[in-house]
């Protein structure tokens, strides 16, 4: 070995190498690569050293230098390379005995030499080196070295150039066509006979060698003449090899890859078809029944399913009664192997099963009655709809105990499940009739088996038929159309096999609840509705994420069935009483769950149920203080057992509270304002009472946010509840959230005032006018006059919440000034705020981001001026408003904002905010008269170089009556103004 050599091996070395020598090593190959002879030494090399990692070191550097420099080097070099490696592909050995033979090297050299071969066709084919294809074609009766290296270096022109499998340049798609139309024309049908001659001549001899030259036939089948392959000759030796079982799996797979090929090339319907039917592929169905694992199932699975497709697609695109039923023809024949395939096979993953039987569903939809063989294919989708929706039985106790096993697979089906879900809809759309029957069978037969072996089986016909119900119309539901009024009832009425199963009882219960409308129809089914929910199915199941599903489940059916309900009062609480009692004694710790399924949903159910008029008003006391009484208790003694508790302790104390506010807010969702007030205010005695307790709460923890926000939404609930009854409450409840309270909790406060606002209007004045001046002290020493700045970068957590309160503020303010009471902004005690108040809007009205927001800001103007100002030449209300409005907001907000290139008038939100811009100029004519239009006269639109004849014609619209002339003149004007500023239009 010569140094070069040496270093080459060295740094193909991966074992105990020392890493100096090994980086010498590295070094010094670049070095020799860089050299301008790099590529006679390269060539040298692999005539003669018969070392591999010296033979591929040597290709990829020729690979290399010829993609970078090949078009600098001389045309003499150029063709020194190309003859030197076109002779080691074609196995001319040059006259010395010591010489080497690359082609006979490990695959990965081989490869590597294809590969260079492929970079010199990019660059010189066929301008150059048009040969190149034609002259291969001799050597390869050297036999098989030569035919396997022949098959590389256009599996590697496929690779490289021209499958688009790959991402490519446009220069590469470029070349691709160039190279492709240059085959077309002088080499592919020598190249087609070639394949021909070699399967035939070596398909017993040497089969791995055939299987290689189909395999790259099949690449090349998809951009050449179809007439080359798809003959005469080519297609019974290939349905020859595929049915030979003497051959192997490899070779027979390969022959139905290039069969494949055929059947997927783009090609006209007209002229597909005739292909499909002379391939009579009905002779390969029978192997699909052989091994599952074996290369060869796969393959003519492969091949089955693609050709349906392609039948399926000649189908939809041709229009002519004979080429449609001959297709359908074809469709009918290969469909019963299609669903052997899909339910017994690997399925290619190029073959989606849902969109190609949503295709075929889709071509039935038209036809008036669906002939025996359709119905019988109908029935077959269903079947494996039902097959492919279930569970794996291996995760039974994983789904069960919902562990991250359980979950990830849960979450795996779900998705997996949406497309099949659609389909069965798309059938039950198309075969109604067929559908209900087939959810009927399905259900009928998981229920004969009373073994619990057949879970999976039960929880899929469950699904079927809860995912069918999603596409009936609520009046077939009523109705129960079709074999539903059959259906629900045997739902109802039978103990299902797996019902201790999570699985099994949730979709149970799910389904229960979509066919409520069916129930609400058939009142003599209610008990059995009740009994699922309350006995061990529901409520009362082992599992405890059923039962807490149980309960949000059942406050939906209680939603549904109401009064219909009263006359199951006492068996409903009956059954409920140690579910109750269980949550107003559970120690929080031990829940399991929390969120939107906390057990709270059972509370409004029963809120719903007793705070219904029909129940009489003495029962109704008895059950909402049977059950107000001991959440109240719960309360009570747990500020006590907070006070007193360790810090480890504390939460569990405060979260069990919480939990019981939620309850009393949940249950209170029932009663509506007019039975607390008018007709039963026994009960609104009860509620106030127990906003006492709720109340004392924010005394004893201000500071715990948890509770304030869970007695903050009881509050929005005694809102609309009690109605002006929470007033005595108010003064109090309010002094208590506002105490020390930062910005996150300040916007939950200030959405409680909008709510008082929007419930009681001007009835909330005075409580608004001392409150008013806190809550603005607080705001304005965290929010600046002129609003946050946007801050390039990372957003933190504390301006998040400042944004969020100074969005919720315009909100506030927007409130207060549209509900009569801006005069609360004039108060001794508020007048201190007035000016950052005013700074505030009139900024943010001008720039803020969100139009919206702006629009809002504009609109608390407009009110502020009709309230706060009265004709012209009125004494002012408000000293000095009336200057700020016409000299600030006029000229900032009316004119200069909206001359911003960033108003963006095509905008349907600019555009309303505009509208809002053209009220306030008219109001502000209407109030300030000539003030108004002498300020914009004199200094607004000259400072704006608006001409004096335009600015008059403004006028004379504003003091006029149409306002839709007035909103498209000046947005023309602005429009003209804006242009005029670009230096591309002057005004006439």
């Amino acid at each position: 070995m010569d140094d070069l050599e040496q270093a080459i091996v060295i740094s193909f070395e991966t074992g105990a190498v020392d890493s100096a020598l090994k980086s010498q090593a590295v070094t010094y190959c670049q070095q020799i690569k860089e050299t301008q002879s790099i590529c006679s030494i390269c060539i040298e090399k692999l005539w003669f050293s018969k070392l591999v990692q010296v033979q591929f070191w040597c290709l990829q550097t020729l690979q290399d230098v010829l993609r970078l420099r090949y078009g600098s080097m001389s045309v003499d070099e150029q063709s020194y390379v190309r003859k030197s490696v076109f002779s080691m592909a074609c196995l001319e050995v040059i006259d010395n005995e010591n010489a080497v033979r690359v082609v006979e090297g490990p695959p990965f050299v081989k490869n590597k030499l294809a590969q260079v071969l492929v970079t010199l066709i990019y660059f010189d084919y066929p301008l150059i080196w048009s040969s190149v294809f034609v002259d291969f074609m001799p050597h390869l009766s050297k036999g098989a070295v030569v035919i396997d290296m022949f098959c590389r270096v256009l599996n590697a022109l496929d690779d490289e150039l021209i499958s688009l499998d790959y991402p490519r340049t446009s220069e590469e798609i470029s070349v691709a066509a160039r190279v492709k139309d240059a085959m077309r024309q002088q080499c592919v049908p020598q190249i087609a006979r070639a394949w021909y001659d070699i399967v035939s001549l070596y398909r017993n001899s040497d089969p791995d060698l055939s299987a290689t030259v189909l395999d790259c036939m099949r690449r090349f089948v998809s951009w050449i003449d179809i007439g080359l392959v798809a003959n005469d000759a080519f297609v019974p030796l290939l349905f020859e090899l595929i049915l030979s079982d003497g051959l192997s799996d490899q070779f027979r797979g390969a022959a139905a890859g290039c069969i494949l090929a055929m059947v997927s090339k783009r090609m006209d319907p007209q002229s597909k078809l005739p292909l499909l039917q002379t391939l009579q592929i009905s002779r390969v169905f029978g192997l699909v029944s052989g091994d599952v694992d074996s290369e060869l199932v796969s393959k003519v699975s492969a091949l089955l399913t693609g050709y349906a497709v392609e039948v399926l697609e000649c189908h939809k695109r041709l229009n002519s009664e004979d080429t449609k039923a001959v297709s359908m023809d074809l469709l009918n024949e290969v469909l019963p192997s299609v669903f052997y395939v899909m339910r017994n096979c690997e399925v290619d993953s190029t073959f989606s099963i849902v969109q190609f039987l949503l295709g075929y569903v889709s071509t039935l939809k038209g036809l008036p009655a669906l002939k025996e063989k359709q119905l019988l294919h109908i029935t077959q989708i269903l079947d494996l709809i039902r097959i492919q929706i279930c569970y794996d039985p291996m995760y039974r106790n994983n789904l069960n105990l919902l562990d991250k096993i359980g979950l990830e697979e849960e979450d795996r089906m779900s998705e997996f499940r949406k497309d099949l879900f659609v389909l069965l809809r798309t059938v039950g759309r198309v075969a109604p009739e067929v559908t209900q029957h087939f959810i009927r069978n399905s259900l009928a037969n998981a229920v004969e088996s009373s073994s619990e072996s057949n879970v999976e089986e039960v929880e899929a016909a469950l699904s079927l038929l809860y995912s069918f119900g999603e596409s009936m119309t609520e009046e077939a539901m009523k109705a129960g159309s079709g074999c539903l009024s059959e259906l629900i009832p045997m739902l109802l009425t039978t103990q299902f096999p797996g019902h201790s199963y999570r699985l099994v009882a949730l979709v149970y219960l799910e389904n229960i609840t979509r066919y409520m409308k069916f129930i609400q129809e058939n009142s003599q089914y209610i008990p059995n509705v009740l009994g699922a929910f309350l006995d061990e199915r529901g409520l009362h199941h082992q599992n405890v994420h059923v039962s807490r599903r149980a309960g949000y489940l059942f406050m939906r059916v209680v939603k549904l069935l109401k009064s219909k309900l009263v006359p199951f009062i006492d068996k409903i609480l009956q059954n409920l009483q140690d579910t109750l009692s269980q949550l107003t004694t559970l120690n929080f710790a031990s829940r399991e769950l929390s969120g939107t399924e906390d057990g709270s949903h059972i509370f409004e159910a029963i809120g719903i149920i007793i705070g219904l008029e029909d129940v009489p008003a003495e029962k109704q006391s008895d059950y909402l203080s049977l059950l107000l009484t001991p959440l109240c208790q719960q309360i009570e003694a747990g500020l006590v057992q907070a006070k007193a508790a360790s810090s480890e302790d504390f939460p569990v104390k405060i979260a069990n509270i919480q939990f019981a506010i939620v309850a009393i807010n949940a249950l209170s969702k029932g009663f509506s304002e007019r039975l607390v007030t008018a007709s039963r205010p026994g009960i609104g005695l009860m509620f106030k009472q127990t906003l006492d307790v709720l109340l004392r709460v924010l005394i004893e923890f201000p500071k715990v946010e948890p509770l304030r926000s869970k007695v903050t939404s009881f509050i929005h609930r005694m809102v609309d509840t009690l109605g002006s009854a929470v007033f005595p409450y108010l003064p109090k409840a309010l002094e208590q959230l506002l105490a020390d309270s930062e910005p996150k909790e300040m916007v939950g406060f200030l959405v409680l005032l909008n709510q008082l606002i929007c419930k009681f209007n001007s009835a909330l004045r005075d409580i608004l006018e001392e409150v008013y001046p806190v809550v603005a002290d607080r705001i304005f020493k965290v929010i600046p006059r002129d609003g946050l700045p946007s801050r390039p970068g990372a957003v933190t957590e504390e301006l998040r919440e400042l944004i969020e309160l100074q969005r919720m503020l315009y909100t506030f303010l927007h409130v207060i000034a549209t509900h009569d009471l801006s005069s609360v902004f004039l108060t001794p005690k508020s007048t201190a705020y007035l000016d950052p108040m005013m700074q505030l809007l009139l900024n943010t009205s001008c720039n803020h981001k969100d139009i919206t927001v702006r629009k809002a800001c504009v609109q608390i103007f407009i009110k502020l001026i009709k309230d706060w100002c009265a004709k012209p030449y009125s004494e002012e209300k408000v000293p000095g408003f009336q200057n700020f409005v016409i000299e600030a907001f006029a000229t900032n907000c009316c004119l200069y904002s909206v001359l911003d290139k960033s108003f963006d008038f095509s905008d349907a939100n600019t555009h309303a905010l505009f509208g809002e811009i053209i009220t306030a100029q008219k109001v502000m004519y209407e109030k300030f008269g000539n003030a108004f239009l002498m300020h914009i006269m004199s200094k607004s639109f000259p400072s704006a170089q608006i001409p004096q004849d335009l600015a008059e014609q403004y006028c004379q619209k504003l003091q006029g009556n149409d306002i839709r002339g007035l909103k498209s003149y000046y947005q023309s004007l602005i429009e003209n103004l804006r242009l005029q500023q670009n230096g591309s239009h002057v005004f006439r």
